[in-house]
């Protein structure tokens, strides 16, 4: 996998204004305002005020604040479903139970290559899933349900040998896009019957050990 790719701000136009902060956020780092604080990390977002990742006694100050809390699965951020506002649509993202809730992961994760017999994969950065789902996170279903990434797969079909040949966008099933990679799998090549002919005929014609003949 290459560099990971987030979002880009043309992504975010039809997005709440809290989500693209939450995304490129730091969390999980030592809150300037306290230093002294022992429990200075930033693990908490507020909505309302849209600013940067707070530590517990930096929310004080937002009363009445709608605020999400940020948690850590293998080193990479996620927010519980629970604590998700109504207005954004989650639907179509992989989800994972952590100590019991259920959670969704905020950007991209780094994936070296997929695993042996992946059959569920992210649209966008092709990371292997465990359901059949649509994407890996939130960032990639942005970038996924864009007006973008529908343009760039419209001229990678424009591009294709085959006329009739289509490319995934964010409206297309799970279905449609397994049957797409079957088709890009059918034609890895294979040995032909005549190099296995050439093969054998080598075989064949290799002289064994030779023997004297007796002496009379």
């Amino acid at each position: 996998m290459g560099k990971r790719r987030g979002p880009s701000d043309e992504d975010f136009n039809n997005c709440p204004p809290w989500l693209k902060p939450l995304l490129r956020g730091k969390f999980f780092v030592q809150c300037k305002n306290h230093p002294d604080y022992h429990k200075n990390e930033c693990n908490m977002y507020c909505l309302t005020c849209v600013n940067d990742a707070l530590c517990s006694l930096c929310l004080e100050n937002h009363p009445n604040h709608s605020s999400i809390q940020i948690r850590r699965s293998s080193y990479n951020d996620v927010v519980r479903m629970s604590d998700i506002p109504k207005e954004l649509d989650i639907r179509g993202i992989q989800t994972y139970i952590i100590n019991g809730a259920k959670v969704v992961f905020l950007n991209e994760r780094p994936q070296s290559r997929p695993g042996k017999g992946v059959t569920h994969t992210c649209q966008v950065c092709e990371r292997s899933l465990v359901d059949d789902c649509l994407f890996c996170s939130l960032g990639c279903k942005i970038v996924g349900t864009s007006k973008n990434f529908e343009k760039k797969n419209k001229r990678k079909s424009f591009g294709s040998e085959s006329e009739d040949s289509c490319t995934t966008s964010s409206t297309t099933t799970r279905e449609e896009v397994m049957n797409n990679n079957n088709v890009v799998q059918s034609f890895t090549p294979t040995p032909t019957q005549t190099s296995l002919n050439n093969f054998r005929s080598t075989k064949r014609r290799r002289k064994g050990i030779p023997y004297r003949a007796p002496l009379s």
